[in-house]
């Protein structure tokens, strides 16, 4: 059940035109009430006599009383209380219930404490009621309002338990605000996927990610087509921004600008600067020192983000919170650097992952930002590196990164739900499913080549690795020979082996430095663990192969690669 209290307004007939008319898109239905303040007020929707001119006289009767200098003014109060399409449908009765309950939660009209504001409760589809209320009580005082959302969402709480409705989890005011309804339906007329705040949202958070100055993260705005304008001091210093989509207009064709802080409470000016402003922790010390330089292809960006990540799952389930909260912030980054840079065949899961985490990164335990250095240089260097081509070392790379991510995203759940964020822990699941469908989207082809590889081993290969993997980890060897992709990690213990390495101990390793019991296919995983630890190519086809030795070459002779127009240059 989610109530929203809407924008105060000044004219009681407008809302009740709306609410007893058919709806912008012809979506109302019957429209009655349900409860009022009265037993008796006329309701214009099932009695023929009844008008709304005389609804709105009554319920502006308390405001009309007081004089002119004492009247609110804005005196019109709007809730609407909406249930999931999965919720069963109430009747009358009950969304009756449910209103008087919801007016009394608010401080609108609480029976116990006597005279109160009064106030109507219209249905006009299934799911869903709106309260109209005028903000005089009939003694002439005003309604005391303070924290009138937080008590009708406890309200709503307690209604789901006994009304048998699917239960929410309650907010902890980080959220970003919701898109209002009229921007749903602006988004919808204009054929829109998601409104104009959403679509702002993710590509600020896009600009954001592993961005080093103000420079730069303007200059990304800009480069993504957004109308900006920042707001200054009388000194000349930067206080704050606000976008627009260039095509996103109100009724005097004016572009409909956004502050950062109304896109999410982390895009304000001052909290993006804390990404860059943060210094060097000791946590990051241990970790390779970030490359000041882009790396030389996409592969290599994805090879960076897949080591950063295998680090921070530890520091997320093991460091302190603010040490945790940061690397869950700077996985967000990296995943809307990841989303923004992916081919096509992966672009749209992690798109939705990203958009999906995004909750997740923010709670009450505030992040020490300069902790997330190592990932937020992974972010950055996927921005810089430019487009992942879906093809080859990019595409199995790409799968590789998702891998890892894949566990910090896990252990993201774990710290949310031990420190009791239930939305927060929702929202990371929900990026988690949709980090398996991109996994599976950009392993398919990667996996398959080895695969075919692995089927296409010697006996002896195959019963040498077989004998390894059940010394390395007999605890989990049964499974792994259960599953197909155990054909795949045999040809990678053999790539492992033929580059000098033991297999057996390598894969030891590999396999306890983190839990694999969230892991669907045991085998994939620990492929792309081996492929990263030992340095392997993560694509081993032919034409990947010869691709990456002559790019080696050409490196090597400072010459651009065959069929390559030289290094990849990033894009601020």
């Amino acid at each position: 059940m989610i109530p929203r209290i809407q924008k105060r307004g000044q004219r009681t007939i407008g809302l009740l035109y709306y609410l007893y008319g058919p709806g912008k898109f012809e979506e109302h239905t019957d429209p009655h009430l349900v409860a009022s303040w009265d037993h008796n007020a006329p309701d214009p929707g099932r009695d023929a006599a009844a008008t709304l001119k005389q609804l709105q006289q009554l319920l502006d009767q308390p405001v009309e009383n007081i004089d002119q200098a004492g009247r609110p003014r804005k005196h019109v109060w709007h809730l609407s209380v909406r249930n999931g399409a999965e919720d069963r449908v109430l009747t009358d009765e009950e969304w009756g219930d449910v209103a008087r309950r919801m007016v009394a939660a608010a401080g609108i009209d609480d029976p116990e404490q006597g005279a109160g504001c009064r106030w109507a409760a219209v249905r006009h589809a299934d799911d869903h009621i709106h309260i109209v209320a005028t903000l005089v009580r009939e003694n002439g005082y005003k309604p005391d309002l303070d924290n009138d959302a937080t008590r009708v969402q406890t309200q709503a709480r307690a209604l789901e338990v006994e009304l048998g409705l699917r239960r929410l989890n309650k907010g902890d005011g980080t959220a970003a605000k919701r898109p209002t309804s009229a921007e749903r339906h602006k988004a919808e007329r204009q054929g829109r996927e998601r409104t104009a705040r959403e679509e702002l949202r993710e590509t600020v958070r896009q600009a954001a990610a592993g961005a080093q100055s103000e420079g730069e993260f303007f200059g990304r705005l800009a480069a993504a087509g957004l109308l900006i304008r920042k707001r200054a001091a009388p000194s000349g210093d930067l206080l704050g921004y606000k976008v627009a989509l260039p095509d996103d207009r109100n009724k005097d064709n004016e572009p409909v600008f956004y502050p950062g802080a109304r896109l999410a409470p982390d895009l304000s000016l001052p909290r993006v600067r804390e990404r860059w402003s943060a210094g060097i922790h000791e946590q990051d010390r241990s970790a390779d020192p970030p490359s000041r330089t882009a790396p030389a292809s996409p592969s290599g960006a994805r090879r960076r983000t897949a080591s950063a990540a295998w680090t921070a799952v530890m520091l997320i389930g093991h460091g302190d919170d603010a040490v945790a909260a940061a690397h869950v912030a700077a996985a967000g980054e990296v995943l809307d650097a990841l989303a923004k840079t992916s081919p096509a065949s992966t672009r749209r899961d992690l798109r939705d992952a990203a958009f999906a985490f995004e909750r997740a990164c923010r709670s009450h335990i505030r992040a020490e930002r300069g902790h997330g250095r190592a990932l937020r240089q992974a972010a950055r260097d996927l921005i810089h590196s430019g487009p992942a081509l879906g093809r080859g070392e990019d595409g199995a790379t790409t799968a590789m990164a998702i891998d890892m991510l894949f566990f910090i995203i896990t252990a993201s759940v774990h710290w949310h739900a031990k420190k009791g964020h239930a939305q927060q822990a929702a929202a990371a699941r929900q990026a988690a499913e949709h980090l398996r469908s991109a996994y599976q989207a950009a392993a398919a082809q990667p996996l398959g080549v080895l695969y075919q590889r692995g089927r296409r081993l010697g006996r002896p290969v195959v019963q040498r690795q077989t004998a390894g993997l059940r010394a390395a980890v007999p605890e989990l060897a049964e499974r792994v020979l259960a599953e197909p992709g155990w054909y795949a990690l045999a040809a990678t213990l053999a790539d492992a082996e033929a580059a000098g390495h033991d297999p057996a101990s390598l894969l030891a390793h590999t396999a306890g430095r983190r839990e694999l019991d969230t892991a669907e296919a045991l085998s994939d995983v620990l492929v792309w663990r081996l492929r990263r630890a030992a340095g392997l190519p993560a694509d081993t086809s032919d034409k990947v192969t010869e691709a990456n030795a002559a790019e080696r070459s050409a490196h090597q002779a400072g010459q651009p690669a065959p069929g390559r127009a030289g290094p990849r240059r990033g894009r601020p």
